[in-house]
């Protein structure tokens, strides 16, 4: 017997919208041809941003759009990317493919398809090779309201306002590609950069530092105990691979039922991890005040063949479907200490909500998942419990159903589920205590 016990008036939390944001980065074919395709191009487009794109993406309420990286993030230097797109030096985009770009896409760009998505920025600042002062700068270009020679310099580059910047990360993966550092080392470097992050007028920015991966537990402990009161959030990373350790990646389409099976398990790790990192930072930091931030997460699988090995493309079936139903609800369920989540990434990489070729773009089954999940954002958590048989695989057991429950205006109720059986119909019973 299955069943849904729901408690329609027992409140857990609230549901933080910006548990269902988006990640972009200068990867593959994400920003250029999947976001940008310039002013000239015969494909629509607004100010050079395809507006297909934008506007499939307006239909999930996108909430928050993190920018530019990812590893390519500690590479970028700001400067390159603003002024007239002529005189813009091109780069070598070391990191991802040792392609050439143009700088076309910089803050200008990133800013203008924000507000076209009517979505909050999150931008991630460069500490693996960038200095104090770039990262100072780069803030009060973006968002001092008085006059000095970097708001004189953005109004000169079409910018006469301001923009409202929320969310800065500070360095990426600063334990691996952002640097190589020890947990001890990015304590004081993050407790030195963020002071030069400095909050303009009216625009609080919340600054969010470079978390653990997986089950690195040892430096969410570091980074708490050393930098935890001078930090809003704490940012986390995870990725559901098909076998048991990073290097296991499976086919994302040619797969079969034990690889389907071991890539939800896999996912459902997210719990665990949630759990123990969250454990963590109560205890030095009971009040919950510093967020826990998924902003990198999603399904890894082998690139598509004769493809880019570095461009990361990847197709998207069921399977990744449920990846995503699966971890959603779990974020739900942890909506007290998460505040928020980036799938990586939003367009042609990885787990992407949308591909495309040329003038075509199709939705992936991850796209249609927000926006069946989109009822969640900012919702309240309810109480519930939920029974249910397993599923099982050679030995093997994981539950056969994952859930979210949630009520919002009016008091409608909105129940998500996931079946995870690759074969069999589950029946479910729904019960309401109030």
């Amino acid at each position: 017997m299955n069943r849904l016990i729901i408690d329609a008036d027992r409140k857990r939390g609230k549901i933080n919208r910006n548990i269902y944001g988006h990640f972009a980065e200068h990867l593959g074919r994400c920003i250029y041809e999947g976001l940008w395709v310039g002013e000239e191009s015969p494909i629509p487009n607004i100010r050079g941003i395809r507006s297909d794109v934008v506007e499939a993406l307006r239909k999930i309420k996108v909430p928050v759009l993190r920018w530019p990286g990812g590893c390519f993030a500690d590479h970028y230097h700001w400067q390159d990317g603003i002024g007239p797109r002529t005189q813009r030096k091109k780069i070598v985009n070391s990191c991802w493919g040792g392609v050439t770009e143009n700088n076309h896409f910089g803050t200008h760009e990133f800013m203008d398809l924000c507000a076209q998505l009517n979505t909050e920025p999150y931008i991630c600042g460069n500490v693996g090779s960038g200095s104090v002062h770039e990262m100072e700068q780069w803030i009060e270009y973006m968002t001092f309201d008085g006059e000095s020679p970097l708001a004189n310099l953005r109004k000169e580059n079409g910018r006469e306002k301001p923009w409202e910047l929320k969310y800065f990360g500070v360095g990426n993966e600063n334990w691996g590609c952002g640097g190589n550092m020890r947990s001890e080392y990015y304590a004081d470097v993050y407790r030195r950069y963020q002071t030069y992050v400095k909050s303009y007028g009216d625009n609080e920015i919340f600054k969010i530092a470079s978390g653990s991966h997986d089950d690195d537990y040892y430096w969410t402990e570091v980074l708490m105990e050393r930098a935890g009161r001078y930090m809003d959030g704490l940012s986390l990373h995870y990725y559901t691979v098909t076998g048991a350790s990073w290097k296991d990646k499976g086919p994302a389409t040619e797969f079969g039922l034990d690889e389907y099976f071991c890539t939800l398990r896999n996912a459902l790790e997210m719990e665990e991890l949630l759990r123990k990192h969250s454990a963590i930072m109560d205890k030095y930091d009971p009040e919950k005040r510093v967020a826990l931030i998924v902003d990198e997460w999603g399904a890894w699988h082998q690139v598509e063949p004769n493809t880019n090995p570095r461009f990361l493309y990847q197709q998207n079936t069921l399977r990744d479907a449920l990846i995503a139903g699966i971890s959603l609800n779990i974020f739900n369920s942890h909506c007290d200490r998460v505040q928020m989540a980036n799938l990586a990434q939003i367009i042609n990489v990885l787990q992407a909500l949308i591909l495309t070729r040329g003038e075509e773009m199709i939705l992936t089954p991850t796209y249609h998942v927000f926006d069946l999940y989109q009822v969640h954002q900012d919702a309240d958590l309810l109480d519930f419990q939920l029974e249910c048989t397993d599923y099982e695989l050679k030995g093997e057991k994981i539950p056969v159903l994952s859930a979210s429950v949630s009520k919002k205006e009016a008091g409608r109720i909105n129940v998500t589920l996931c079946n995870l059986h690759a074969t069999e119909v589950v029946n479910l019973e729904c019960l309401f205590n109030s």
